[in-house]
């Protein structure tokens, strides 16, 4: 739960003794998450008259007790609210008592201008799980199970305010039993607009790929389909997955080869954290993680001797492992399954399914089976994905369970829709001090995912009856998001420059105004003079921002092709070495020799090469340099497999030099290169290597730190960009730095890819407005 603020009894105005009234306003997520008859069960316990209500700010409260009935019902409120409560303001005022009985529900007010927030997505609550395991419960294995601490949200809301009849749930009726919890205050379920159960509610449906219904029991004929080893379409919250037995190498192989996913990791879904302990070393915090309400994928690492088939997570010290959260996952796992795949419900690049139809024609040539059910979804949203780095924990992908929860601002600023980047698209709208992060929308180089990158949008804006004044975009004239802001948003634009949009995203997440370096690495961005940035060390604030150093700029043979073929980059990286580039080398072993002759000979004369600061570029020349990777087949691919081969404990490092240039700070990076090159051929443990290039990076970060504090007195460092996801390097330069002396801002609620990016635009944009 956020702090509340202002939230203190002014015991000085109220008598001691006798009876005292009090009016309290509680803004936040506290609609449709169990805050009406949660007051109202503690008014009545406690002994207090009066009433509650909901408004469209939130939920007001008039008490009357004593002194000590009222302070006791304070403590309860601030400091014990119901799960899925996110209280941002909770203010108090004594007023006139009026000596009523009792203490009601009333009807809800309409206040002109202000607006409440719809809660996220939750997972199934311990009270609802007690009664879909219980044999004597109405709700027996009932999959749709849930109460107002629990249960979909945001993916079935479909207008304002947040009632039944404007979510997904419109066209079943409740049953006079479920009726009956609907209007009781003393229930769980008391206005839970989900509620429903085995009479009135959605069903399950076992189908195959025409339509076709299989089975009398769809549960137990699609938990046999897993067992046979068939993959299954799962409808879940916010979209389908594809199903798989994780301990069958066969089934996972299959399920790859459908997908179109070589090798990226696949998620596991396991039972409990027994399960997950068995497979993988897990934190007490990474724990916390998992278990927490919103039941993200948790990066944990795997321990010797696990039985998951090795295809999930292939040359990967990590598994990404999440726990059931709604009751039909707990049911597909009660029984005969430690853990399952479950992956998004898609073809390479392409958003996730979520509509029926549209799942049975996409999926009808990689799903078995389809396991459905007839209440809609109406927004698509994929599993948010976490890891902690730092002891703190950090989203990498924030959506589901996330999503639309504000992240607060540290003053109000005008409204603004800010539109992201081409990459791990999200959308921004700002509303006073709120600023609302979309779920993950995707790569934008898809038609599919630019539909729902629209929809998004115009369903985040109406849902939050935000009108946005500007729309923030990257300088990039060709992402698909910049289009859409000059010529079809209607609005006037504010281009943001994309390394100061990670900046400025940093320092809001903090709630930092003032100025700060900014260490900014990524794979690609639109710098300020044209070319492509990305190993960027910046002097900025939220409005503000100057380029004061950079990595020596390499060539980016092919342009875009480097970044799918990094061994590209490592021609790039030895010619701008030694100035030639050796084609015998081993390096290249594997790449056609009059291919690779072409491309250098193009490279030396600067055709279809671009100039690129670019740090995952380093990444992904260094990665081929070892051999790990010629090739990828998903963004980040070779720099995940520089991480993974590391030797953490490497305290050796290599050369580098600083220099100034055009009055930048300049890394030239060539000695690390040649260094490195050298150890390769001398046949130093590929570990060795990739310890020692870390953690020359972290010494880059600290002595260019060093450098720019000395000439302008800052000694607060931002961490942003695609590379930070990278927990060594992020770990090693955070900790150098603190030694000496820097507070480092990192991300954690806000991804520090592309992702967060929309944030950092929409507050640079509305400091400029």
């Amino acid at each position: 739960m956020s702090s509340s603020e202002g939230m203190n009894l002014q015991t000085d105005s109220l008598e001691p003794t006798g009876t005292e009234r009090v009016r309290i306003r509680v803004e936040g997520i506290v609609q449709g998450v169990g805050f009406r008859p949660f007051v109202y069960q503690q008014a009545v316990r406690i002994g207090l008259h009066g009433w509650v209500r909901n408004d469209t700010a939130g939920v007001t409260i008039e008490v009357e007790g004593t002194l000590h009935q009222l302070c006791e019902f304070q403590q309860i409120l601030t400091n014990q609210p119901p799960p899925l409560a996110q209280i941002t303001s909770c203010t108090a005022e004594a007023i006139a008592s009026i000596d009523d009985k009792g203490f009601r529900i009333v009807e809800s007010v309409v206040l002109d201008g202000i607006r409440v927030q719809i809660s996220p997505d939750c997972y199934v609550c311990e009270d609802c799980l007690r009664e879909l395991f219980d044999p004597a419960d109405r709700r027996f294995h009932y999959p749709f199970i849930n109460c107002t601490n629990c249960g979909p949200r945001y993916s079935i809301v479909t207008g304002i305010p947040y009632d039944r009849p404007l979510t997904t749930m419109a066209e079943f009726a409740m049953c006079p039993a479920c009726l009956n919890e609907y209007q009781d205050p003393g229930s769980r379920r008391f206005h839970a607009q989900p509620n429903a159960c085995p009479v009135c509610g959605p069903r399950l449906e076992l189908i195959d790929g025409e339509g076709r219904r299989l089975a009398e029991d769809p549960l137990t004929a699609a938990i046999e389909c897993l067992g046979r080893g068939e993959i299954l379409a799962v409808k879940g919250l916010g979209g389908y997955h594809l199903a798989v037995d994780a301990t069958s190498s066969r089934a996972v192989r299959e399920l790859r080869r459908r997908k179109q996913r070589d090798e990226k990791p696949f998620a596991l879904m396991l039972a409990g954290l027994d399960a997950v302990r068995a497979i993988a070393q897990t934190s007490l915090l990474e724990e916390r993680l998992l278990a927490g309400p919103e039941r993200p994928i948790v990066l944990v690492e795997k321990r010797a001797g696990h039985r998951m088939a090795e295809e999930v997570a292939p040359d990967n010290r990590y598994f990404g492992v999440m726990l059931p959260y709604t009751p039909l996952h707990f049911l597909l796992l009660e029984k005969q399954f430690s853990a399952l795949v479950m992956t998004s419900a898609n073809l390479s690049d392409e958003p996730i399914a979520y509509q029926d139809e549209e799942a049975r024609q996409r999926l009808s040539g990689v799903a078995d089976r389809f396991l459905i059910h007839n209440r809609g979804i109406e927004t698509r949203c994929d599993d948010s994905i976490a890891r902690v780095m730092a002891d703190k924990p950090l989203l990498l992908r924030r959506s589901r369970g996330y999503v639309p929860r504000p992240i607060m601002l540290s003053a109000p600023q005008p409204q603004i829709l800010a539109v992201g980047a081409e990459l791990k698209n999200t959308i921004c709208l700002t509303r006073g001090r709120q600023a609302f992060l979309s779920q993950h929308i995707g790569d934008l180089k898809s038609c599919d995912v630019r539909q729902s990158f629209e929809q998004a949008i115009t369903h985040l804006r109406d849902l939050l009856e935000i009108v946005p004044e500007r729309v923030a975009h990257d300088l990039h004239p060709d992402y698909a998001s910049t289009r859409y802001a000059l010529e079809e948003s209607g609005l006037p634009v504010v281009a943001v420059q994309h390394h100061h949009a990670h900046l400025a995203s940093c320092l809001a997440e903090h709630g930092c105004r003032e100025p700060a370096i900014g260490v900014i690495f990524d794979g690609i961005g639109f710098g300020g003079d044209g070319r492509i940035w990305g190993g960027e060390f910046l002097i900025g604030d939220l409005r503000n921002c100057q380029r004061v150093g950079h990595f020596r700029d390499l060539l980016m043979p092919g342009g875009d092709l480097a970044v799918r073929e990094p061994w590209r980059m490592a021609l790039s990286c030895l010619l701008e070495t030694f100035g030639e580039v050796p084609v015998d080398s081993p390096v290249f072993a594997g790449i056609d020799l009059s291919a690779l002759r072409l491309v250098a000979q193009a490279t030396m004369q600067r055709l279809n090469a671009p100039l690129t600061s670019s740090c995952g570029r380093l990444f992904d020349g260094a990665a081929a340099l070892l051999g790990l990777h010629q090739t990828v087949t998903f963004e980040g691919q070779a720099a995940m497999a520089l991480e993974m081969i590391a030797d953490p404990d490497q305290q050796a490092s290599y050369p580098f030099e600083l220099l100034y240039e055009e009055m930048l700070l300049v890394v030239d990076q060539r000695p690390l290169i040649e260094a490195l090159y050298q150890d390769r051929l001398s046949g130093i443990s590929l570990s060795q290597i990739a310890g020692k290039f870390h953690r020359t990076l972290a010494e880059i970060i600290v002595e260019v730190c060093g450098e720019l504090r000395s000439q302008a007195g800052l000694s607060r460092v931002a961490l942003s960009g695609g590379v930070f996801q990278n927990r060594l390097l992020t770990e090693l330069a955070a900790c150098s730095l603190q030694r000496r002396g820097f507070e480092v801002l990192q991300h954690s609620l806000v991804p520090p890819n592309d992702g967060g990016l929309a944030l950092g635009q929409a507050v640079v944009a509305g400091h400029l407005s």
